[in-house]
């Protein structure tokens, strides 16, 4: 999930609670079941719990309106590529270049991309959610239909982890959706897969940033993640045929060779059957076509949108050239190829 300014957390803030005894609500009973029938919770203690919880007008109107599906991408990655994260970015990386090196070691993940998860995210932990991840889960499972049943199977993840960890369920934090620490895990993710990377026997991407750097490698290579390959280009000058290959998405349905069928030629030194999508981008004056890959649909199953993927792509790269030489003003590469 995306980072959301300061000023619109403290604005959702002032929503404010309403009391709301979640254990008497209607849908309310079937999950208590299942908590004790199938995963062996005290029925009373899951009771205690729910009725604990509060109901956040403001997480409602959030979700309903995330950047990734009001924004064009002109737009967009402006939010994510402004000097001050790139430079922050240099920071976080030099401040914990031991854990960062040795995760690429472990995973095959380049630091950058690593580094710009956790800045698009949190902006390298200042931002780690301003909502009780009880509150969050438990107000989008009882009170927001349109995924209740994604937040109900996530809330019933959330009271495992908090189980499995040892923690107070009521006072972890998180995002507006239930994401938490300095990478955004939601509570399915956190069991499947954050590390223990600074070897003190937990889990916590809240506090430990080796942790939270571990756990995002981890996440990656467990997408698949290849680091071979190229992630994006635009097309600058598109044939039709190539127009007509473009798609919503992001998984790879098309390779290098149906591409050459209709005129695109770059990317000679890759094999035919190499997988792409091909995703169109509004830039500033116009929509253009670009060439995606494997890594960067990788980077999607951590946030299905293509804008979030390309952002944390190019942040990444600005990131890599600012760590080399400290700059005032970075430039922001990206690739460009005509078909």
């Amino acid at each position: 999930m995306a980072w959301i300014p300061r000023l619109w957390l403290v604005l959702l803030a002032l929503a404010g609670p309403v009391a709301a005894d979640y254990s008497a609500h209607p849908a309310a009973g079937a999950l208590i079941d299942e908590l004790v029938n199938k995963h062996r919770f005290e029925r009373a203690a899951v009771v205690e719990l729910l009725t604990k919880a509060e109901r956040q007008q403001g997480i409602i109107d959030a979700i309903s309106k995330p950047a990734e599906k009001t924004l064009t991408w002109h737009r967009y990655r402006q939010i994510f590529l402004g000097q001050d994260r790139i430079r922050e970015g240099v920071q976080f990386w030099r401040a914990n270049e031991a854990a960062l090196t040795r995760a690429y070691a472990l995973f095959k993940v380049p630091p950058e991309y690593v580094v710009a998860i956790i800045g698009v995210e949190t902006r390298y932990g200042q931002y780690r959610g301003a909502w009780r991840v009880l509150d969050a889960l438990t107000t989008l499972t009882f009170d927001y239909p349109p995924r209740a049943a994604f937040f109900r199977s996530e809330l019933i993840q959330f009271m495992l982890l908090a189980r499995e960890e040892k923690k107070a369920a009521e006072e972890l934090m998180g995002s507006y959706a239930g994401a938490m620490g300095f990478g955004q895990f939601i509570s399915s993710s956190y069991r499947h897969y954050a590390i223990d990377f600074n070897g003190d026997g937990g889990r916590d991407i809240w506090n430990s940033a080796e942790d939270a750097i571990g756990s995002v490698a981890n996440y990656f290579g467990k997408h698949g993640w290849q680091g071979n390959m190229p992630l994006i280009a635009d097309v600058e000058q598109p044939s039709v045929g190539l127009l007509a290959l473009v798609s919503t998405d992001p998984k790879p349905a098309s390779t290098l060779a149906d591409l050459r069928k209709v005129g695109y030629s770059a990317f000679a030194e890759l094999a035919d059957n190499t997988p792409v999508a091909v995703l169109a981008f509004d830039h500033e004056a116009e929509a253009k076509p670009a060439i995606t890959f494997r890594d960067f649909y990788v980077i999607t199953r951590y946030n299905h949108s293509p804008l979030y993927a390309r952002a944390v792509h190019e942040l990444a790269e600005a990131i890599r050239e600012a760590h080399k030489v400290p700059a005032t003003e970075t430039p922001i590469r990206r690739g460009s190829t005509e078909g």
